[in-house]
């Protein structure tokens, strides 16, 4: 609650400054074009899960980055729906957060596969194999 009170004073501070700098009309141009952008992820919110949670199935996103990157999808959506230019940059800070997480997350688990690959080829490389031969003159003589 402390919070809430910086953040709205904050947000009418930047909103009012630059509605000063652009203009009326570009402010609202601003604002419904903000909303209209929330609105349309939420609309493909489903495809976008759908895509991360094949990236999930596949190995390239690991159970954390899926959710950090759902969480954030959302959260930038929403903000983007809630008028004001300090939300729209919190939105979309979220939204490349989101797609940081699923480029990220690519690279990081392919680099991790590769190292367990050379961890089980290297513990291959240090088994000595050996064969057991019996002499004959062991084998001739009898206890």
């Amino acid at each position: 609650m402390v919070y809430i009170i910086p953040f709205l004073l904050l947000e009418l501070f930047l909103s009012l400054k630059v509605g000063e700098n652009i203009g009326f009309g570009w402010s609202v141009i601003w604002i419904v074009s903000s909303f209209l952008l929330g609105m349309g992820l939420i609309q493909n919110a489903a495809m976008s899960m759908k895509k991360s949670m094949e990236g999930l199935s596949s190995g390239k996103l690991n159970m954390k980055s899926f959710h950090d990157s759902a969480t954030s999808y959302f959260l930038g959506a929403i903000l983007l729906i809630i008028p004001g230019v300090f939300t729209d940059i919190l939105g979309v800070i979220a939204l490349l957060y989101t797609f940081y997480l699923q480029l990220g997350g690519t690279i990081s688990n392919s680099k991790n596969k590769t190292n367990i690959n050379n961890i089980n080829k290297q513990g291959d490389e240090d088994v000595i194999d050996v064969e057991i031969i019996e002499s004959s003159s062991s084998i001739n003589s009898k206890p």
